[in-house]
């Protein structure tokens, strides 16, 4: 039947030889995550006595059924006599300061990251330097979330300028400290290189090294990129390679910021329909400073820029440009401010745009910071902080 649909068989060893079919429509994707409470047995009855089943949350009886996951706000159903969650999950990241002072305002008493535990945060993730060259402030940060106890501590990983044995030894040492949530990168390459001059060159190897070496010791997110990455050479590529990354074991997906949501949500409708499962955390950049919007929209992502994004930006334009501002300090220090509370509205807006799409959780870039991000949290109502 053209208007079927052939799911994956399941892993779970009691019902790993069922195949699930659910009805198709052309344009409509069977939202992941509804809540259902079957039994194995009740399950094979509907195949039985129907020629369609209940939609099924894939990742739930797949990959949860035979790895730990996220300790995540949930919903709680029955599968084969496990627990399987329903996935709601709410982050931050964060990036490993350079200098002590920096640190000290970051993993300090009183300092950011005990100020975003009270939003009550399911994981917070720690960026990963480029061929492990801030690995050792990455380590430090990760490991003072773990002590907290607060969330989920989460690191970002790379290929760039790693062996397979640097890998190894630098995987195991995140695990003696605790540490088994990781986002598997392929990195951004290095002005002047050509290739990420380690043993592995993409994030589908990386997923698949790490599985080999280590089975299900580690939680793996890898990342989506719902314009396509501008590495890749079109969109369907793109989405075939996370397809790869779900088949070599990956656990959930992180997006890179996207401020298109046209472009947002047929990339949502094309992953589905590619059979990619997993759960989507959706990465989210605060707008709060002009130049570095730009910067993070174009230096690296290839971003499109939403008309209404530019709209804010051109209001508050300082001239002659936001890298090189020739106005007076007061002249800059108006558009700056009146900038961030115009990004801060949009910001918010966006977020309701994409809790809407079928999505998994919000991941906020907190910037290391906090009273911005709080705001945007709590103005957005993404966790009711009760």
């Amino acid at each position: 039947d053209s208007r079927a649909r052939l799911s994956p068989p399941l892993q779970h060893p009691a019902v790993c030889r069922i195949f699930f079919i659910v009805p198709y429509s052309p344009g409509k994707i069977h939202p992941v995550g509804k809540k259902r409470s079957l039994s194995v047995k009740s399950m094979e009855k509907r195949l039985k006595t129907g020629p369609f089943c209940d939609t099924i949350n894939l990742y739930q009886n797949e990959c949860t059924a035979r790895r730990r996951g996220l300790h995540l706000h949930t919903d709680t159903t029955i599968l084969g006599g496990k627990h399987q969650e329903q996935r709601n999950a709410f982050s931050f990241e964060v990036f490993p300061p350079k200098t002590d002072v920096g640190m000290e305002k970051l993993c300090g008493e009183g300092g950011v990251l005990e100020k975003l535990y009270t939003l009550n945060p399911d994981y917070i993730s720690c960026t990963y330097g480029a061929g492990g060259t801030n690995v050792g402030k990455n380590l430090e940060v990760l490991k003072k979330i773990k002590a907290d106890g607060k969330c989920t501590p989460v690191t970002h990983f790379t290929c760039v300028a790693n062996t397979k044995e640097g890998i190894k030894d630098q995987l195991q040492t995140y695990l003696d400290n605790g540490i088994d949530h990781m986002l598997a990168l392929r990195g951004d390459i290095p002005f002047g290189w050509t290739g990420t001059n380690g043993d592995l060159h993409y994030a589908t190897e990386l997923v698949k090294f790490v599985r080999k070496e280590f089975g299900d010791k580690f939680t793996i997110a890898v990342a989506g990129s719902p314009e396509g990455h501008i590495a890749c050479r079109s969109l369907e590529a793109d989405i075939s390679f996370l397809k790869q990354k779900q088949d070599e074991g990956a656990d959930y997906i992180m997006t890179q910021l996207c401020w298109d949501m046209d472009q947002f949500r047929y990339w949502m409708d094309a992953i589905r329909a590619a059979g990619i499962w997993l759960p989507v955390d959706v990465g989210i950049m605060p707008v709060l400073d002009a130049a570095a919007t730009i910067n993070m929209a174009l230096s690296r992502n290839g971003c499109v820029m939403s008309r209404d994004l530019c709209e804010i930006i051109s209001k508050h334009w300082i001239f002659p440009n936001p890298f090189a501002p020739n106005e007076s300090e007061e002249s800059i220090a108006a558009k700056k401010a009146s900038f961030k509370e115009a990004g801060i509205e949009y910001t918010i807006k966006l977020i309701d745009e994409y809790r809407v799409c079928g999505i998994n959780g919000i991941h906020l870039y907190a910037l290391n910071k906090y009273d911005d991000v709080a705001r945007i949290v709590k103005e957005s109502g993404i966790v009711d902080l009760i």
